[in-house]
């Protein structure tokens, strides 16, 4: 009974790690919920939360999934020229919009090890397709960091890792990626 009570104690234990909870912009982002209901808390995501709603994305990104998002922090968004959120943001650019939403969207459970594993794999250099349809390019930038190059050059590093959802993974960027 003692050595059946142990492995039950350490098969939690590596079912918690897998998915802790993590915080993210001040809030705590918990694996049990969907991702958008997560992100609503997040006070570096303000902008992403308010773009997500305006392109009509709020039912698909808590749905089953799994999705990994890449999700730019507010300062990622004050970095894009001038003018460029409150055009999108337009109802009349709603297309627009969800094309760069879900260009940081991945169809699928990609987490730092599966992502590190895949590129090592490739050669170094590995390429997704985004849900949107157009592929993102994934290098190592040292042995922790992945850094994610968009099709005209842009590139973003991801600054949080793993913080999973029940429908999927976020990880943190730091630049917005545009199609």
């Amino acid at each position: 009974m003692k050595n059946f009570t142990l492995l039950l104690f350490v098969l939690a234990l590596g079912l918690q790690s897998q998915a802790q909870t993590v915080a993210v912009g001040g809030a705590p982002m918990y694996p049990q919920k969907d991702i958008v209901s997560n992100a609503l808390n997040s006070a570096d995501h303000t902008t992403l939360v308010a773009a997500v709603k305006a392109a009509g994305l709020v039912s698909v990104l808590q749905g089953d999934g799994p999705f990994t998002v890449f999700a730019p922090v507010n300062d990622a968004f004050e970095n894009l020229p001038e003018g460029t959120v409150e055009n999108l943001l337009k109802k009349s650019n709603k297309e627009k919009l969800q094309a760069v939403l879900t260009y940081h969207v991945l169809a699928g459970d990609y987490d730092f090890k599966s992502l590190k594993k895949a590129i090592s794999k490739a050669g170094g250099s590995l390429e997704l397709k985004t849900v949107q349809g157009a592929v993102l390019t994934f290098t190592m930038n040292g042995p922790n960091n992945i850094l994610l190059e968009d099709a005209n050059g842009n590139q973003a590093n991801i600054t949080v890792y793993d913080v999973y959802q029940k429908n999927g993974v976020i990880h943190v960027i730091d630049s917005v990626l545009l199609p």
